[in-house]
């Protein structure tokens, strides 16, 4: 579903530019089509430049960079940004084939975050899978119902890799909303069929940026404060939760609501909230605590 959306979002946007360049300007059609492309590009600094923006405005202590690790900060989550909701989503089946769910006594599933759907997984779980490990995904739809109402996905998907590869139990990794959606699963259904979780840059104590900058239910309860994120609080993760978090992110703000309690911190300063996704260090990370593949 958020494939099909975007692809259809972007072949609008840019039929959008092209005929004001055409019609409105008297444009050649070349010309169309580089203020197509520098609409499309423009745009998306715009929305990042605007999560710098609050990322600032709502900070937690965090190590000082330098002016030239900000910049490289940024301009890698302008490029991951770019990446992932222009390149990868949209065409969401060139980068992310199906599952190959071979037999393994503990597979990883990985959940992706807001607005997102499997594809965001594609360099991580290439990256696993090189080392050994059964990776499967899933994508939750819709995109922003409430994170309760997108659990019985999950439900099913542990499932159905469990009878796929013969596991008892899986590993669940989740990126920023996936986490939620793991620890909601958690407090339903137990620990039974999880040994293990891992949230990367989750907002377990909400963010900011999800009063302005998010649409839906979901966003709502991810609100700082909310009702949902204070019932989820009451219910401690009973198994191993490890949470590798920025202290840089520009998603979640400020960025110490990535922190839980129960959980065993890891920080990785001087990148941004989707730039993880793509950062070897996040790979390394994942692999010293997963292990060798069971």
């Amino acid at each position: 579903m958020v494939p099909v959306t975007l692809f259809i979002w972007l072949l609008i946007e840019i039929a959008s530019y092209m005929a004001l360049s055409r019609y409105w300007f008297n444009a050649s059609w070349d010309v169309a089509v580089l203020g197509a492309l520098g609409g499309v590009l423009g745009l998306r600094m715009g929305i990042v430049a605007i999560t710098w923006a609050f990322a600032y405005a709502h900070p937690s202590p965090a190590p000082k960079l330098s002016t030239g690790q900000t910049i490289w900060m940024m301009l890698s989550e302008y490029l991951a940004f770019i990446l992932t909701f222009i390149l990868v989503i949209p065409f969401e089946r060139l980068w992310m084939p199906a599952d190959r769910l071979r037999p393994s006594k503990q597979p990883i599933i990985l959940i992706h975050g807001y607005g997102c759907s499997r594809g965001v997984w594609w360099k991580i779980r290439r990256d696993l899978e090189a080392a050994g490990h059964t990776v499967a995904s899933v994508s939750l739809v819709p995109p922003y119902a409430s994170i309760g109402k997108l659990v019985p996905q999950l439900v099913q998907r542990i499932d159905q890799v469990c009878k796929a590869t013969g596991a008892q139990q899986v590993i669940l990794v989740g990126h920023s909303m996936g986490g939620l959606v793991s620890r909601s699963y958690l407090a339903r259904h137990g620990i039974a069929q999880v040994a293990k979780l891992i949230t990367i840059a989750t907002p377990h104590q909400g963010s900011e940026l999800s009063r302005v900058g998010f649409v839906g239910q979901s966003a709502r309860e991810m609100e700082p404060g909310s009702m949902w994120l204070r019932d989820l609080a009451s219910e401690p993760v009973k198994i191993p939760v490890i949470s590798i978090r920025t202290p840089h992110d520009n998603f979640v703000m400020p960025q110490d609501n990535q922190r839980l309690p129960e959980a065993e911190d890891v920080e990785l300063p001087g990148i941004g909230h989707l730039a993880l996704l793509y950062a070897r260090q996040t790979v390394d990370i994942l692999l010293g605590i997963i292990g060798n593949p069971k």
